[in-house]
């Protein structure tokens, strides 16, 4: 050992190791999307009130191209609409095409169902129906 050998650290004199490479993060959907000039959208969380299950919210992320693509179709009513207005009328839009079109399931099942009957006493213990 040589005369400054002792002043090493320890970890110096032992033979090396090679250490573990950092693994290179994975990116996210969105990373992804965004790099290749694709819409995203995706829902993170939803929450549902547990004294009114019927209310809720949703957490939505998005990407700049899919917000562009909303502004194109008309989901921006004022050049003041932040991202986040364009992108809940747009949300809304699709909650309200889901419930029309299961109202109209709903309708196409038992089309009697929403008919008005109207009975009429005609006398002597008979009614009229129409």
């Amino acid at each position: 050992m040589g005369l400054f050998d002792r002043f090493k650290k320890k970890t110096d004199m032992a033979t090396p190791k090679s250490e573990p490479k950092p693994k290179k993060a994975e990116k996210t959907a969105k990373e992804l999307a965004t790099e290749k000039g694709d819409p995203y959208v995706t829902i993170l969380s939803m929450e549902v009130d547990p004294t009114n299950m019927q209310n809720g919210a949703f957490e939505l992320d998005w990407n700049d191209k899919f917000v562009a693509n909303l502004v194109r179709a008309g989901y921006q009513m004022n050049p003041k609409d932040t991202d986040s207005d364009i992108v809940d009328r747009w949300f809304t839009a699709v909650c309200r095409n889901i419930v029309l079109e299961t109202y109209e399931q709903y309708r196409a099942m038992d089309p009697e169902r929403d008919r008005v009957v109207k009975s009429r006493n005609i006398g002597d213990g008979r009614s009229e129906v129409s």
